[in-house]
């Protein structure tokens, strides 16, 4: 998937003088990458607009969605503290291939140890040397577009409890429905059925780390 063009303007659903939330659109990496081509991220992008941003958290490029960024390196640490201590909440929609055999609405937890599979590096897999990994999923509906194949598919709500290296996707994975257009984990059929990864990153709940403010961002999925 090629990245969106530089020229496309940044979506920015946040901004005060401590900090920024970007609505990343598929395809574009976070953060610079190794070699010359893969330099232009978001954190390059923001910084061209606002010379002081700084990156708190990332998503893989394949993932769309929002994106915190602060304005300082004491906001952008006390925004890391509050990752690491669970207290931003982060939900996120996603297609998967088949019926996942729960009832629409009702939460579910998967809790499955994610480890790093050092003979097919990027990937991850579930396995008992793995770290602990939670995450809970519930079942939105069906999703009907014919594009993919024709194939039964799902819309999932999905929130990663702990904050694991592609852990939504090994997860789906795991659970034998993988994410329509993953390159990394789904098989090449239904990696290729679509045009990009099915997989949004659509809220971001968190206090305001200098105000105290409770905001509650939220992006729609563009799928």
């Amino acid at each position: 998937m090629l990245p969106p063009s530089p020229a496309a303007p940044l979506h920015c659903l946040y901004e005060d003088a401590y900090l920024l939330v970007l609505d990343k659109p598929a395809g574009l990496l976070c953060v610079p990458g190794k070699g010359p081509d893969k330099q232009d991220c978001l954190s390059a992008r923001a910084q061209a607009r606002w010379a002081d941003a700084l990156v708190v958290h990332r998503l893989d490029m394949a993932t769309s969605g929002l994106v915190l960024m602060a304005r300082s390196v004491e906001v952008q640490r006390a925004l890391s503290l509050a990752f690491e201590q669970r207290l931003v909440h982060k939900s996120y929609e996603a297609v998967v291939a088949g019926m996942p055999q729960a009832q629409p609405g009702h939460w579910q937890l998967l809790d499955a140890p994610i480890a790093a599979d050092w003979s097919q590096r990027p990937l991850r897999h579930v396995g008992p040397e793995g770290k602990p990994s939670q995450t809970r999923w519930c079942v939105l509906g069906p999703w009907g577009d014919a594009a993919h194949g024709g194939g039964p598919a799902t819309r999932l709500a999905l929130e990663p409890v702990t904050g694991r290296t592609h852990q939504l996707r090994v997860h789906m994975q795991h659970l034998v429905h993988p994410m329509l257009g993953d390159a990394l984990y789904a098989p090449p059929a239904l990696a290729a059925a679509v045009p990009r990864l099915l997989l949004h990153a659509c809220q971001l709940r968190f206090a305001h780390p200098v105000t105290g403010e409770l905001l509650d961002l939220h992006s729609p999925a563009p799928f």
